[in-house]
């Protein structure tokens, strides 16, 4: 049953990825454009309208597995920020000073960091790509003839 488990522990990963991703995205997409019952933030107000453009765009990154990791980095510095800068001022533990969410996709998205995209992701897709030419170009300089200046 464990082999199982961890056979499945890589798509498991990207559903999980794809989920956070998501959440983060449509949390970005209700503070810029007042979608899903949010309010819109002023268009460059400090640091909603940022923190908004941060989420969607990161958030959809993540989803999509595309620059997991640099995106994630991001995604969870911004939480990070938004926790103690916002939240943490008004209590100590985040169940008394709302700031469940920020920590919880600050803590997500550093376990993301770390573990990559997973096995499902646009990042596979570019890299094995990206990995099949840099193995054809060094497999076609192994086979020219060597020139000495």
């Amino acid at each position: 049953m464990l082999i199982r488990l961890n056979q499945a522990q890589p798509y498991v990963l990207s559903l999980f990825r794809f989920v956070v991703g998501l959440l983060f995205a449509f949390h970005g997409a209700a503070t810029l454009f007042g979608m899903f019952g949010g309010t819109e933030a002023e268009t460059g107000a400090w640091p909603g309208w940022y923190a908004a453009v941060i989420q969607l765009v990161c958030g959809t990154l993540v989803a999509l597995g595309l620059g997991t990791r640099a995106a994630a980095f991001l995604a969870s510095g911004s939480m990070a920020y938004a926790y103690f800068k916002v939240h943490q001022p008004e209590a100590f533990l985040p169940l008394q000073n709302g700031g469940e969410p920020s920590a919880m996709f600050c803590w997500a998205f550093l376990l993301l960091v770390f573990t990559g995209p997973g096995a499902v992701a646009l990042d596979r897709f570019f890299g094995s790509r990206n990995a099949a030419s840099a193995a054809g170009s060094a497999a076609r300089q192994d086979q020219a003839p060597a020139v000495s200046v």
